[in-house]
């Protein structure tokens, strides 16, 4: 039998955004696909209705892939493959596997010589990137930067040497409701004349990216509390 194909399917990055952001590509291979491994049960149940595509979301299996999901889980998880049914991985937003537990499903698939299939969709980081102004040829994301403020001071200005020494853009994020305190951070370690790009809310209508110097960010007021946002900075000159 035919083993059936693992698909890296988009979301949103912001609710009410699917008619525009969602590519009919993704809503047909949503529409044919009964079987899906998500990191969010709730998020992805409300993503395929608001998709609109005439589903019925009890017909439809969703197994949970994500963080703390173990190797050992996998055949289990991926056994529809085997049946020549299909598979669509989803993330709780953007992208599967950038970022995201869904690339543990896609490592495994590989492994067993499944067809791996990305969709085209939203990525914030990608996005931000795109909309910085910095160098696209040479980044790195970091995830989240430590918590505590001597590790985190530590850590933007080790991100900001490298960035200095490689002309490298660094695009980093945080949990939503401390943005405003990595905001302040970074206004205090940065060097005055480094470039710090704020992108938040991505994809949605008050969607904001704005690139100054760490020195011009210090008379703006800003509110990130709550806030998806991408954060990037860079230390060469353009």
């Amino acid at each position: 039998m035919k083993k059936g194909v693992l698909y890296l399917i988009p979301t949103v990055l912001a609710e009410g955004t699917a008619e525009k952001i969602i590519s009919t590509q993704v809503k047909e291979v949503i529409l044919n696909t009964r079987y899906f491994l998500v990191e969010n049960l709730r998020t992805a149940r409300r993503y395929i209705s608001s998709l609109k595509l005439g589903i019925s979301i009890g017909d439809l299996d969703f197994q949970v892939l994500d963080k703390n999901s173990t190797e050992g889980q996998m055949a289990q998880l991926m056994k529809p493959l085997w049946e020549g049914h299909d598979i669509g991985v989803l993330s709780e937003a953007g992208c599967p596997g950038i970022a995201d537990p869904g690339s543990l499903g896609v490592a495994y698939a590989h492994t067993k010589g499944i067809q791996v299939v990305p969709l085209s969709g939203p990525s914030s980081m990608f996005l931000a990137l795109m909309a910085s102004g910095f160098n696209g040829q040479s980044f790195a994301f970091h995830g989240y930067l430590p918590i505590d403020k001597k590790e985190r001071a530590t850590a933007i200005r080790e991100l900001e040497k490298e960035s200095l020494r490689k002309n490298r853009s660094q695009i980093f994020m945080e949990t939503p409701f401390r943005n405003n305190q990595l905001l302040q951070d970074l206004k205090q370690h940065l060097h005055p004349d480094t470039l710090l790009c704020i992108a938040k809310n991505l994809t949605a209508k008050d969607e904001t990216i704005l690139t100054k110097t760490a020195q011009s960010w210090k008379k703006t007021e800003i509110d990130l509390h709550k806030i998806p946002t991408v954060f990037l900075i860079y230390a060469s000159k353009i």
